[in-house]
């Protein structure tokens, strides 16, 4: 439905402007809302302007643009997020899109729109969504936009089902490849398989972080935004050892890289194993439940904030179900139940010895 004196600025927003003459002929704009109240205010701007009356327009305050609010978001991210170098590459592409527009005239469905353009996988799509989302919701708290469109754009299910973990054939054939090409790196391989420590974790770690007496390193931001401490067994301890000889002068753990990145891609290659760095992580949890670890213990080392995830690795551990529900039998004890499970045990036995006979 259109009519003469009013427009979207934005077309498909649903919200309506007016452009009318006052009674001194000067020509004005003013934001309204919908089309029928775009209709209403017309008709009353226009009898103001034969009554000679000057209109009191409400004064608008200039929108603030994305690239302006993102500035908050990212000055947030250098401060609380271990993030905060991806949220800058990630930023970058949403200004290209959107950068000099108006915060608030950005629409759910555009944001989407351009997201289906980059054909992401749904972890991609969730990471900028979440970024979108940060960007808002700051700029709401400081009173620079009123809604946040992130909220209506679709949260893609990720799939995280599927678990890979280095076998011990698959570790012998890396450790060959590593310890004749690149044996220096041999025990950022020892620290991640015996600490579980994320990627962005290890290689951000400082020699001020690692308690050798008391055998922890901590982790000042962890993913979760708080201070972590992670315990150092025997073969940790050894890796800590190795690349402080190495790195000594350096500030850093693993001597400054951002990422192992220039060794690790080319020594599973090398090796012919499909794999990632972010999969010792998976190796430490499964090698953890496979030693006999509850999974609340897998979960504190992992520092998950709930079981969900590790809920992945109770199939390698089958027998920690058994063993809960027969400690219970244990504490409250039928002495029916027993002697009937023993005859029936029997009966069962004989019967498979009539069989094989």
């Amino acid at each position: 439905m259109k009519q003469r004196g009013i427009f979207e600025k934005l077309s498909g927003s649903g919200e309506c402007w007016i452009r009318f003459a006052d009674s001194t002929g000067r020509i004005r704009r003013e934001k309204v809302g919908t089309f029928e109240e775009a209709q209403a205010r017309l008709a009353l701007r226009k009898q103001e302007a034969k009554l000679g009356a000057q209109p009191r327009l409400s004064r608008q305050r200039r929108s603030a643009s994305l690239r302006k609010i993102a500035e908050d978001a990212l000055a947030y991210a250098d401060e609380h997020k271990r993030s905060a170098r991806n949220d800058h590459s990630r930023m970058e592409k949403l200004l290209e899109w959107f950068g000099d527009r108006a915060a608030d005239s950005i629409t759910p469905q555009e944001i989407e729109r351009r997201f289906q353009m980059e054909k992401w996988t749904a972890a991609t799509w969730n990471r900028y969504r979440a970024l979108v989302s940060l960007t808002y919701r700051l700029a709401i708290r400081s009173g620079k936009v009123k809604e946040n469109p992130a909220r209506l754009v679709q949260h893609k299910t990720e799939n995280n089902c599927r678990l890979r973990f280095l076998s011990p054939k698959e570790e012998e054939k890396l450790r060959v490849v590593i310890r004749e090409k690149l044996p220096e790196h041999e025990p950022e391989l020892d620290l991640a398989l015996h600490t579980g420590l994320r990627q962005g974790e290890q290689y951000a770690a400082r020699w001020p972080d690692v308690d050798f007496e008391r055998r922890i390193l901590t982790i000042p931001l962890d993913k979760g935004g708080k201070t972590s401490h992670v315990p150092l067994n025997a073969a940790a301890l050894r890796a800590l050892l190795d690349l402080r000889r190495r790195h000594a002068s350096s500030g850093f753990v693993c001597g400054g890289a951002p990422s192992p990145r220039h060794w690790f891609e080319a020594a599973v290659k090398t090796a012919k194993i499909g794999f990632t760095w972010h999969c010792l992580r998976h190796t430490f949890a499964s090698r953890l439940v496979m030693s006999g670890a509850d999974l609340r213990t897998v979960a504190e080392l992992l520092r998950d904030k709930t079981l969900a995830m590790v809920m992945r690795y109770s199939h390698l551990a089958p027998d920690y179900k058994l063993a809960a529900v027969e400690r219970m039998a244990t504490s409250f004890p039928d002495s029916k139940t027993d002697t009937k499970l023993t005859l029936a045990l029997e009966e069962q036995s004989s019967s498979e010895e009539q069989i094989v006979q």
